[in-house]
């Protein structure tokens, strides 16, 4: 991982202050499912839009992107959340200071361990990073400090309950360009079978950049058990094995040093990064902008991780485009060195946008080189926005 810099408006060269926030709409959008997913219980993937106007009229879009089987947010508790808390806070604000909006957000909702409904703070960060950009004229990512790829390779994910379906998904994936899988292992499955769905595609593709995600799901001796056994069949590391409040099962588990132990769940601000590094937890996080409140945590996040000599694994919650668009910018200025687990485009139809110029050719994903976030959206998911907050007099000089 390349040296990353600080992502800001002194070292961007953007040192005057932006026209504030004067109005928030929000809206329920729903994106269509592709096959089956064991995380979404109907066809959709739902989310929510978030649109900020500037004082000179100037829009900034963003895109929170809840999953109640994954975290504690749901789409209604995001909704109601923007519409009463966050929505009055940010507005008056510049949506360049990014410090003052999370702080804003954090006293409207406050933390305890960790950032308060992180996902649901992440949609005004992705939409005040989008309108920033549209002010200035620059991309995301030259925002975050430049970008060093332009784009971003991509992995498939293979859950299958039987090894005849995982076959077929590898080759589904395989006829797409995709070279490089992610393996979703842990509960329902058995460690046998584990193994078993492990070796199947180190089978299919032996050059193949792999590695596995339990969601949480093992404990500590299935994990002590399984590693070693993933390590000799070549995968390349074990996320999320166990719940993040295992402290000291995660530390009895980086010891064994089977493989490397990524840790996903649970990371969702800098704080609990820098305990869980000083408690010498982990070898590295695969990174979700969504779970941790946006792109401003994440920056800051990436930088204790390439601080410390750590690996930043690549994630993401099956994003659609704004999303998928703020964790393309982020791997790209954080000089992501594996496949990206970002399936969205495996989940969802018209791979996961309805902005043509940013679908996925083959297994990589261009970073989007327009003003902000850099995405299009079409006039369905503009349309009935409904209005949480607006400026009733002028804002302060």
């Amino acid at each position: 991982m390349r040296q990353i810099s600080e992502g800001s408006r002194e070292l961007t060269g953007i040192a005057a202050e932006m026209a504030r926030i004067t109005g928030i709409d929000i809206k329920r959008f729903d994106y269509p499912l592709l096959g089956e997913f064991k995380f979404f219980k109907s066809g959709a993937r739902p989310s929510i839009l978030i649109r900020l106007t500037d004082e000179d009229g100037l829009q900034g879009w963003g895109q929170s992107v809840p999953v109640e089987t994954w975290t504690y947010e749901t789409v209604e508790s995001v909704e109601s959340t923007l519409q009463h808390y966050l929505a009055p806070a940010v507005l008056g604000a510049d949506p360049s200071d990014l410090a003052d909006i999370h702080a804003r957000m954090e006293r409207a909702i406050r933390p305890s361990f960790s950032v308060g409904q992180p996902l649901c703070k992440a949609g005004i960060d992705l939409a005040c990073y989008d309108l920033w950009g549209k002010q200035t004229g620059k991309s995301v990512s030259d925002l975050l400090g430049g970008a060093r790829n332009t784009q971003i390779k991509l992995s498939w994910t293979i859950q299958s309950p039987t090894l005849a379906g995982a076959e077929k998904q590898l080759e589904h994936g395989r006829a797409l360009g995709y070279d490089s899988f992610n393996i979703k292992v842990g509960v329902p499955q058995t460690p046998v079978y584990d193994l078993e769905l492990v070796r199947t595609v180190m089978t299919f593709a032996p050059h193949g950049f792999h590695w596995c995600d339990a969601n949480t799901s093992y404990d500590l001796d299935t994990a002590l058990t399984v590693a070693p056994k993933l390590a000799d069949l070549g995968l390349r590391g074990l996320e999320s094995p166990l719940p993040p409040n295992r402290i000291r099962a995660y530390q009895t588990l980086k010891r064994q040093g089977a493989l490397p132990i990524l840790m996903d769940e649970g990371i969702v601000s800098p704080v609990e990064v820098a305990e869980f590094i000083a408690l010498d937890m982990f070898d590295g996080i695969a990174m979700k902008v969504a779970r941790c409140g946006g792109l401003w945590n994440a920056t800051r996040i990436a930088r204790l991780l390439q601080e410390n000599g750590l690996l930043l694994f690549a994630s993401g919650l099956t994003d659609p485009e704004l999303s998928m668009a703020a964790t393309a910018h982020f791997f790209a200025w954080a000089g992501l060195d594996f496949p990206a687990a970002v399936n969205g485009p495996q989940y969802l139809v018209d791979r996961g946008t309805m902005d043509p110029s940013f679908r996925p050719r083959g297994d990589s994903l261009q970073v989007p080189t327009g003003p902000g976030l850099g995405i299009e959206l079409t006039d369905e998911a503009r349309s009935a926005m409904t209005n949480v907050a607006a400026a009733r007099e002028a804002l302060p000089a």
